[in-house]
């Protein structure tokens, strides 16, 4: 579990915000449009990216809604005959899912023997049918992509665009940015990055990050301020303005709505609160310390069982129990003790490409005394 400050808690319930209606009119509802477009501007400058949408329930509903724009976009361009989307060996289980939601042919490329995406067999698949490649960096190893900006480049060549999955951003904050990585399009998960506690049932927030090009395909509705682009919606029959943010449907190129409302609020508050008390430097720190914690532990590990791929990871690893299945104890089995013992158990058999796989992330707030026990 990630570091999820009680006082975020408290702001989400502020009466001002726990108790809104989303049928309440524009002008009762400033604040929370205020925060809502600031929110929006934190996360593009996290991604490197030029608008976002917060509107997607989750991860999975980002990535679908993700897929959508690329679809948009490609038809836009008269080049909806893109029909395949690429996905490494070692991603997680939502990316083909979502592809073939969006009806999408799902093209799997193999990982090198570092466990980064082999680029000799990415150069084989893509071509003028592939829409875009999804990929999560650092991936579901808990590698950095090292040839990342190669992989954009191929990918771009070939037409494609590059989807980010940011299941695994906790690692990168402040350190690097998507958008400078080649990536044209970056869900966040705002139940696991930024403060909402993960897992439990719910709710989470994906929002997803997009480049210039892609903006006008991006959901219904976005929040504007009246004093950019949209002032002309902000006026009276008089011409005064009466209020200083607005939602904006007007929007012919988008994709429509992806979801009833605006997204989960009080997910979109927590991040928020979290984003702004931690600031840029707290933010790095967080990262720093969950790749610390996570190498820590890796190599004291490291002696006892066989470690997927021998280099320095980021926020989590990738163990494997082979040796301990030879004698009879698998990687469940593992995991369950561990349970026994009050211990968060690892994820098990995942990635698929590591037998008897325990994915391990300690997090950032692991004490030393709690990663040696």
């Amino acid at each position: 579990m990630k570091y999820n400050p009680r006082v975020n808690e408290d702001f989400a319930f502020f009466p001002g915000f726990a108790n809104l209606h989303p049928y309440q009119p524009e002008e009762t509802v400033q604040g929370a449009l205020q925060l809502m477009y600031e929110l929006e501007q934190y996360l593009c400058e996290i991604a490197g990216l030029y608008r976002a949408t917060l509107t997607p329930a989750a991860g999975a509903h980002g990535e679908l809604t993700g897929l959508m724009l690329i679809k948009a976009f490609q038809e836009d361009r008269g080049e909806g005959h893109r029909d395949e989307i690429v996905i490494p060996d070692s991603a997680h289980g939502t990316n083909p899912a979502s592809a073939a939601m969006c009806g999408y042919k799902v093209v799997e490329v193999a990982s090198n023997d570092r466990g980064g995406v082999c680029i000799d067999a990415l150069q084989k698949v893509v071509g003028p049918q592939t829409a875009g490649l999804m990929l999560t960096n650092p991936n579901t190893l808990g590698l950095f992509e090292e040839d990342i900006l190669a992989i954009s480049e191929i990918v771009h060549a070939a037409g494609g665009l590059l989807y980010y999955d940011g299941a695994n951003a906790n690692a990168i904050l402040g350190k690097c940015r998507p958008g400078d990585m080649g990536f044209d399009i970056v869900h966040f998960n705002l139940h696991k990055t930024f403060s909402t506690p993960h897992g439990g049932g719910g709710p989470g927030s994906g929002p997803i990050a997009v480049r210039e090009s892609l903006v006008d395909f991006l959901p219904l509705p976005l929040v504007e301020r009246c004093d950019s682009q949209g002032a002309a919606k902000c006026q009276t029959g008089s011409g005064e303005s009466t209020e200083e943010f607005f939602l904006d449907y007007d929007r012919p190129k988008s994709i429509g709505k992806i979801k009833g409302f605006h997204g989960n609020f009080l997910v979109l508050v927590r991040a928020y609160a979290y984003i702004r008390s931690m600031g840029p430097e707290g933010l790095r720190q967080a990262s720093e310390d969950a790749v610390l914690s996570a190498n820590y532990l890796m190599r004291k590990l490291s002696a006892v069982y066989d470690l997927a791929y021998d280099r320095t990871c980021k926020h989590e690893f990738v163990l494997s129990a082979k040796q301990q299945k030879a004698q009879g104890v698998t990687a469940q089995d593992i995991a369950k003790r561990l349970l026994d013992y009050g211990m968060h158990a690892p994820t098990v058999y995942f990635p698929l490409i590591v037998e008897e796989a325990l994915m391990i992330e300690p997090t950032e707030t692991e004490s030393k005394d709690r990663l040696d026990r």
